[in-house]
């Protein structure tokens, strides 16, 4: 009896660890747990490489509407590269949708949600089932590498001034405290 108990254990935790990694909403919700219990915080320490000029790079929302980064000078930049089919990306976005929520209405911050693989029915729709409010957007430009090197989730925060502030490769939580300090800091910055 207790070989068959102990078998019964074993297989329920391989089929727990195969949906952790086989399912993205299962590896999402984990990834999730384990930002709301301490991990996966941003540090908000200023990048050492910094970028010479945003204008043109651009970026299509889904109405067709272009936004040069070079256009928004005087503004801080969220900019998030995301997609829908990636684990840690689902994990934060509940973090990053309470975040814009609380700064939505904010004149002096602008969010770009990039989905990396342009797809707006698709991202529309993810947006959609989970009541996100997220403005998505499409690449439509060639990106520097210290922007964006093609890993997924990438989140950077560009000040007033047009400097990069702040870059993170990976998951974070973003309704982290720190991070809203740092985005009221950049505001109220010259």
């Amino acid at each position: 009896m207790k070989f068959v108990k102990g078998n019964i254990f074993n297989a329920l935790f391989i089929i727990i660890i195969l949906v952790i990694v086989f399912v993205p909403d299962a590896k999402a919700f984990f990834i999730k747990g384990l930002m709301e219990i301490g991990f996966y915080k941003p540090s908000v320490e200023v990048p050492k490489e910094n970028i010479a000029n945003l204008n043109g790079i651009q970026f299509k929302d889904a109405k067709g509407k272009l936004v040069d980064l070079g256009d928004l000078k005087g503004k801080i930049i969220f900019l998030n590269f995301w997609a829908t089919w990636c684990p840690p990306c689902r994990a934060e976005m509940p973090s990053i949708n309470k975040l814009y929520t609380q700064f939505k209405d904010d004149k002096n911050i602008v969010f770009i949600f990039a989905d990396a693989d342009g797809d707006f029915a698709k991202s529309a729709k993810f947006m959609a089932d989970r009541k996100y409010a997220m403005p998505v957007y499409k690449v439509e430009s060639d990106i520097p590498e210290q922007i964006f090197a093609g890993s997924l989730p990438t989140t950077v925060i560009f000040d007033k001034q047009g400097r990069l502030s702040f870059k993170h490769e990976g998951v974070a939580n973003y309704a982290d405290q720190k991070v809203i300090d740092f985005l009221n800091k950049l505001k109220n910055s010259n």
